[in-house]
């Protein structure tokens, strides 16, 4: 199995250097950045499967380097780190393209299942034959494009994060199926742990506001109020 290339763009020498022990004893290969204009560009080389990223940096902070990766198509994973505990700075982080973030202070050993879940993600979406991911999903003006991973409605083109994208295709996927927010952390995210739920709520509060007309009576990702979430088997199917 090839190596995996991991870039760790991070101020703190201490966090850092206890990262890059722990992810090459896990046969990974590190690089370091150790301020956000120099962890960008190299970011965007494209050389790594994934970018794990602090949120406070010197020179431009971790949420306009994952803005900026994003612009320039760069699709890495990104795994944010951030001391901030408020539940909008972790939005935030998601909503300009991080494919997860953890807290500080954090566990090596969560760490590192978050690094293995992510990659491993990646790895399931890129050995997809591409006759799998050639597909279109139209229900009723919402039209969800695998191929190019884009989201319509109507004419107009909705803007989604990576992980909004995913969430979506997974629902649009497989309509009336009721999901737990623990399998959607599993089939989604990768992992499943528990307290994380909030994760799963808050990617599907943001998704609601994109695609559904009134969010509060949504039509397309239904509460199954006391299990989780399903998309609506009122919808059929009509690919053009």
């Amino acid at each position: 199995m090839m190596s995996k290339n991991i870039l760790i763009i991070e101020d703190n020498a201490d966090i850092a250097h206890l990262l890059s022990v722990n992810l090459r004893g896990k046969h990974m290969q590190v690089d370091h950045a150790v301020d956000g204009i120099e962890g960008l560009k190299k970011a965007l080389t494209g050389g790594y499967q994934l970018v794990i990223l602090d949120l406070m940096l010197p020179g431009m902070d971790g949420m306009d380097v994952c803005r900026e990766m994003r612009n320039k198509k760069n699709y890495t994973p990104v795994l944010m780190l951030t001391a901030k505990t408020t539940e909008l700075d972790r939005v935030l982080g998601l909503e300009v393209g991080a494919d997860d973030y953890l807290t500080k202070p954090f566990s090596i050993p969560e760490l590192v299942a978050r690094v293995n879940a992510i990659l491993r993600r990646s790895e399931q979406y890129l050995a997809t034959p591409a006759a799998e991911t050639t597909e279109k999903l139209q229900y009723g003006d919402l039209c969800v494009n695998a191929d190019n991973r884009t989201v319509f409605l109507g004419d107009s083109k909705i803007e989604l994060t990576a992980k909004e994208f995913d969430l979506l295709w997974h629902f649009a996927s497989n309509p009336g199926r009721v999901f737990t927010r623990s399998q959607l952390l599993s089939s989604v995210w990768g992992y499943g742990h528990d307290g994380y739920e909030h994760t799963v709520n808050s990617h599907i509060n943001r998704l609601r506001a994109k695609i559904e007309s009134d969010p509060a009576v949504p039509e397309y990702v239904m509460t199954v109020w006391g299990v989780g979430y399903k998309f609506s088997s009122d919808l059929q199917n009509s690919p053009a």
